[in-house]
């Protein structure tokens, strides 16, 4: 049968669109529920940062009047502007487990995309590029830390069936177990104290009462740090406020930090580990019904066993300088004084970064899951 794609404009429908997922997912162990306050505002034209810098619209796609899957297609002027492409994103890709209606799917995209003069599309993630990033090529039955998402493993074979190409080299998550020996973290203490004693860099925390310098800070470092990679598209500050302020609740500061160069001053380097608020979530159902806050407000302050680093970022010209020893020495010493999580979580990062998966490998991580992202012509 055909399928009908019903655009959701209406408060109503929007929650329709955002519940979706628990169709697809409702016997899946690994997948969390996703944060649904935080979403309600990001797919809301009036209140999502997204929609200060382009445009998007959200569609069911039904058949025989049931819903059968959900995705959104739009335009992100900003970052078009900034690497001067015509490109149109897709996001919020769901569908059950038949390819038909993934490929009505597609075919609605390259439809829209033409008829916006865009010349591409790429994605699939949720209007922001760090949110639910990709397609899952490796690690199904592995945990979904906050920000990462979760596909079954019948959307790659979609993707790649209609025709989408790689759209930059993939990326992954490491992980880090502290709940055995790990002679590596002696070899890095060694190393960092050496750095100390030279007193050329130096490790801070993040400062709360200065939150907007902080995030001025950040967005430098995410653009400076990752404009080297293949397909990285700028950040807008907006974008950053998005990320980050959703953590502040819940981050400790003294467990996000930077690298400083005593030289200049300048700061040059982060390393973040928050809580993975996805334990909790998944637990309380994504705060999809109100009477899940109640049990989320009991816990959501509880130690989780996994803490994320989202990013680990350092200036090109310190690439082998030392300093981000210096970070990750001060990161695990923190971590194992002050916490009982027993693993941390590196996500993401792209496979062919020159510095952070080489890191990871010498701290003992090994890669647990790997995501994809798809580039196609209109």
């Amino acid at each position: 049968m055909v399928c009908e794609f019903r655009q959701m404009v209406t408060r109503r429908e929007r929650e329709e669109f955002l519940t979706f997922p628990w169709k697809i997912y409702k016997d899946d162990p690994v997948w969390v529920p996703p944060q649904m306050p935080e979403l309600r505002k990001r797919i809301d034209p009036k209140k999502g940062t997204f929609f200060n810098r382009g445009v998007a619209e959200f569609y069911l796609v039904e058949r025989d009047g049931e819903a059968v899957g959900r995705f959104s297609v739009g335009i992100d002027r900003a970052a078009n502007e900034s690497v001067n492409k015509k490109e149109a994103l897709i996001g919020f890709f769901e569908c059950i487990e038949d390819y038909r209606v993934a490929e009505h799917i597609f075919q609605f995209c390259q439809q829209w995309a033409k008829e916006h003069g865009m010349e591409t599309i790429y994605g699939p993630f949720h209007l922001d590029v760090e949110d639910a990033y990709g397609i899952v090529v490796k690690g199904w039955d592995q945990p979904q830390v906050v920000l990462c998402g979760h596909t079954p493993p019948y959307y790659l074979d979609y993707f790649e069936r209609y025709g989408w190409e790689l759209g930059r080299p993939d990326n992954i998550a490491m992980r880090i177990d502290l709940d055995k020996p790990r002679p590596e973290f002696e070899m890095l203490h060694n190393m960092a104290e050496k750095m100390r004693q030279s007193g050329t860099y130096s490790v801070r925390a993040a400062d709360f009462s200065r939150w907007d310098e902080e995030i001025d800070v950040l967005h430098k470092l995410l653009n400076g740090s990752l404009a080297h990679l293949d397909g990285h598209i700028p950040w807008t500050r907006d974008a950053v406020v998005q990320l980050v302020t959703p953590f502040r609740q819940i981050a400790d500061p003294e467990m996000l930090l930077f690298a400083v160069d005593n030289t200049t001053g300048e700061t040059i380097g982060f390393l973040p580990a928050t809580p993975n608020m996805n334990e909790h979530f998944q637990k309380h159902n994504g705060l999809r019904y109100w009477w899940n806050w109640l049990g989320f407000l009991l816990d959501y302050k509880k130690p989780t066993d996994c803490l994320t680093g989202k990013s680990v970022l350092m200036l090109p010209d310190y690439w082998g300088s030392g300093a981000a020893i210096l970070m990750f020495d001060e990161m695990i010493r923190r971590i194992q004084e002050n916490t009982t999580s027993t693993w941390i979580d590196l996500s993401l990062t792209a496979i062919n970064n020159p510095q952070t998966p080489k890191l990871g490998r010498k701290l003992g991580a090994y890669i647990y899951r790997q995501y994809r992202i798809f580039r196609i012509k209109a």
